[in-house]
């Protein structure tokens, strides 16, 4: 991976301390998502966290499926997983599932069983949260929490074989009822599901819960340092009673450490699926979502997210991050790399009536404003080309030094222009201007005699490659949008999605590929979409403007 250099912060100095002290010497991080959803930006932190840490300290990082619920799991999950990390620039030391132990997951319910610590109970699932009790009243003792050691071996195993329907039966700790850790009441470890699993297929009909595969997965595989977020906080006491109590050999270090939240966004896997289940957008990889996939496929680039994620840093204080932080450094990696086009959105004709019918001249025009080693292309010009409509208004408002009838302007890289004529439609429409040049003006001809208040761009009519444009907003109007108290499908943006139909440069149009990235003139950056664009239609995903208010520190 990179040798970008992780930045200080409270979880990497646990793991120096460790190191320095001797107590390990080699550290061994993992990221274990679900397959039960496409990753999202809050879990490119995560990657970054996980992954940073084994390149710094030449350690290792597992990638690892947390694949203990075969209804909510696919391949389809797993497959996007793996290609997700290895977009944002990591690779994994060992890549492992959480299915891979479930006979030694299966053997320790075995133990506990046998230690008295672990029982079958038939509650239902409304018995069990009345016995539960609350946070400030004790739980009371299943009816079945007495059975005998023979008899609940004995109904495990028929659990496993199948001879019970969902539902009916599971496999509980016996811990405390009266624990003030609600997650000590006597939590379940494993349920009947008569599911196929996208990896063990029809073996298993019964699986075993989160909170109990979750700990022995991290000490089966030697796990130094377990980082979550803060939601499982309440969780280690009883991570570490399992790990101890099912007599593990390595007992991993749980560290916890706010989740991202940002702005405008969705960070729930679950509301996530429902935007795709309901239609609201156009899959896991939709532009506006903030899956990596979406993310990808808009054009944002691995190097502004590892960036963004290292910046945002890692602490114990949960907090929202404007999301236009993310587009900030991302504006800062693409300007430097992306060529520079011409593209008209909303094209207005522009007939230049005194320029020579039938000439085509080449004008050389720079590729990167900032940079001026990327060289020059040259693009061609004619007496008909194309201008966005905003660039024309027949009764200019105040301060407006664009085009308008009997004002002058010039034409990027090419000519001054002044507005001669106006041609409508019978409804009154502007459908074409008029406009004489001077050919003394010629951009980069030294030209002082006068000058222009505006510069415009323009594309070649007779040789403009026609292209759909993507402009996104925000999908989420809610800043907050994780609060309770108002459904998040009601924050949905109308105007999310607006599709227009241009024009780019011919010169640009050449060997362009899917996920290519440009600069267009005074619209934004953009990205070849790779979903929709085919040879014969190219298809522009716009990623950000080229300006925010959004200020870095």
């Amino acid at each position: 991976m990179s040798n970008e250099i992780n930045s200080s912060n409270f979880v990497k100095n646990i793991v120096i301390d460790d190191l320095n002290s001797g107590k390990h010497k080699e550290i061994i991080t993992r990221f274990p998502p679900e397959p039960n959803g496409y990753l999202h930006i809050g879990h490119a932190k995560s990657i970054c966290l996980n992954f940073g840490l084994g390149d710094e300290f030449n350690g290792k990082t597992n990638l690892r499926f947390d694949d203990t619920n075969p209804v909510k799991e696919d391949t389809e999950y797993v497959e996007s997983i793996k290609e997700d990390v290895k977009w944002l620039g990591f690779d994994w030391d060992n890549l492992y599932f959480a299915s891979d132990y479930f006979d030694i997951m299966y053997a320790k319910a075995i133990l506990l069983i046998k230690k008295g610590l672990a029982y079958v109970c038939d509650l239902t699932p409304e018995e069990m949260r009345e016995y539960r009790g609350t946070l400030s009243q004790p739980g009371k003792p299943s009816p079945y929490r007495d059975r005998t050691v023979e008899e609940n071996l004995d109904l495990l195993e028929r659990m496993k074989n199948g001879e019970f329907p969902d539902g009916s039966k599971v496999l509980r700790a016996k811990i405390d009822m009266a624990s003030p850790n609600i997650n000590f009441r006597d939590p379940i470890i494993y349920r009947i599901a008569h599911s196929t699993h996208h990896n063990t297929g029809d073996k298993w009909c019964i699986y075993p819960m989160y909170d109990f595969a979750h700990p022995l997965e991290d000490a089966i595989e030697g796990i130094t340092h377990s980082i979550c977020t803060l939601e499982f906080e309440d969780h280690r006491p009883l991570y570490d009673w399992f790990v101890r109590e099912c007599e593990m050999e390595s007992t991993p270090r749980q560290i916890e450490f706010a989740r991202l939240n940002m702005t405008n966004t969705v960070m729930s896997k679950r509301k996530l699926k429902q935007l795709v289940d309901e239609h609201v957008v156009d899959g896991w990889d939709d532009p506006r979502m903030p899956t990596i996939a979406g993310l990808r496929r808009r054009g944002y680039t691995p190097e502004a997210i590892r960036t963004f994620c290292r910046e945002i840093g890692v602490s114990k204080a949960d907090s929202t991050v404007d999301s236009q932080m993310l587009d900030y450094f991302l504006r800062e990696d693409l300007l430097p790399k992306a060529p520079l086009l011409m593209a008209v959105m909303k094209p207005l004709k522009l007939v230049i009536t005194n320029y020579p019918e039938g000439q085509v001249e080449m004008l050389e025009i720079e590729n990167n404003a900032k940079d001026e080693t990327m060289g020059t292309r040259l693009v061609p010009f004619s007496r008909e080309i194309y201008i966005e409509q905003e660039d024309f208004m027949e009764e200019p408002a105040k301060k407006y030094f664009r085009l308008y009838p009997g004002n002058e302007v010039r034409l990027k890289g090419a000519y001054f222009v002044k507005c001669t004529d106006v041609i409508k439609d019978e409804n009154g429409n502007v459908t074409e201007i008029h406009c004489t040049y001077d050919p003394e003006t010629k951009s980069g001809s030294g030209f002082t005699g006068r000058k222009v208040k505006a510069t415009i761009h323009w594309v070649n009519a007779n040789d403009a490659v026609p292209c759909e444009f993507r402009l996104f907003e925000p999908l989420i109007l809610d800043d907050l949008p994780e609060n309770e108290g108002k459904h998040f499908l009601e924050q949905i943006n109308p105007n999310s999605l607006e599709i227009v139909q241009g024009f780019i440069e011919s010169t640009g149009s050449k060997d362009i590929k899917p996920l290519d990235k440009f600069q267009f003139v005074r619209h934004g950056f953009f990205n070849v979409d790779n979903k929709y664009t085919t040879p014969d239609h190219l298809v522009f995903n716009r990623i950000v403007p080229l300006k925010s208010s959004f200020k870095l520190g």
